[in-house]
């Protein structure tokens, strides 16, 4: 059988490992205390008859400890689930603590309220969106920035590196004198022939799209030619009604003439069309001006 009252006064008077003073008043650590003060009606050790509320992964238990049950450690608390109903569980805290001392009953229920209270606030606490604080490491960053300032410069002097000593090879200034990596050497070769046949390929495009746009113009100035030909024909018939029958005989042989240089005219058009149009429209208008000539001495 415990003495309650011998406990309390060795604890009250000399040490315990659960009691904190202060200033003003004295606390328990103990997990089982009911209020947390370190007092007479409050201490789980002092008291052999004895009940408390914990909460353990967001579930509420009720436990309560006897004077039989008090010589076995492993079993001297009962445990009883409370229901999340806060009605329900008032209810079964009255039922188990029927005849139990009206202190204890009393600091049952108040230390009930206040853990479903912050249960409460914890579940509102993870459905909102709550900031995290995220501390600056101001050195660390520093020296991060440092290194990668030192690996970019290190990084830019070993290309100029390369490159010098590839162009020095190229030229044959080092001869067979030093060794080096047959495989680096045959890949920068490669890189910059892929390099120059693709500024070949560019400006060949660039080539077809000047050509594309010329040839609306070139077309433009074959067409006028042909209607100025047109012209100069009509022109011709016009004179030849008017002459004299003395003159039919020169003049069948002026259009026989003509009509084998317009037949001509036609078919260099006919090529011209078929074919890109170059620069070999200025000499198109020239069989017309021989045709004119010939007109004007007859």
């Amino acid at each position: 059988m415990q003495h309650d009252d011998v406990v309390w006064a060795i604890i009250n008077k000399t040490h315990c490992s659960h009691k904190v003073t202060t200033k003003t008043q004295q606390f328990c650590r103990n997990e089982y205390n009911l209020t947390g003060l370190c007092t007479r009606a409050s201490c789980p050790l002092a008291n052999s008859k004895y009940a408390t509320i914990r909460e353990e992964n967001g579930i509420i238990y009720l436990y309560m400890r006897t004077a039989e049950r008090i010589m076995f450690p492993s079993k001297q608390w009962e445990k009883v689930k409370l229901s999340r109903n806060f009605e329900k569980a008032i209810h079964q805290i009255n039922e188990n603590l029927l005849y139990w001392p009206s202190f204890i009953k009393s600091k049952c229920k108040q230390r009930f309220l206040k853990i479903t209270q912050y249960l409460i606030r914890m579940r509102k606490l993870k459905l909102r969106r709550v900031k995290e604080v995220v501390p600056i490491q101001r050195k660390i960053e520093r020296r991060e920035r440092r290194r990668e300032e030192k690996a970019l410069v290190a990084a830019r002097i070993d290309n100029a590196i390369e490159k010098q000593l590839l162009d020095r090879l190229k030229k044959g200034t080092y001869n067979d004198i030093y060794n080096f990596p047959q495989m680096a050497f045959d890949a920068a070769l490669k890189e910059e022939e892929i390099s120059g046949e693709s500024e070949i390929e560019s400006d060949k495009s660039d080539e077809e799209e000047k050509e594309m746009e010329i040839e609306p113009e070139l077309e433009k100035e074959l067409q006028k030619s042909v209607e100025e030909v047109d012209e100069f024909v009509e022109a011709d018939s016009d004179m030849d009604s008017d002459e004299s029958e003395s003159g039919k005989r020169e003049d069948t042989d002026v259009d026989s003439d003509f009509e084998s240089d317009t037949s001509d005219i036609e078919d260099v058009s006919e090529k011209l069309m078929r074919k890109k149009p170059r620069v070999e429209i200025e000499y198109e208008t020239e069989p017309s001006v021989s045709v004119t000539k010939r007109k004007l001495k007859h």
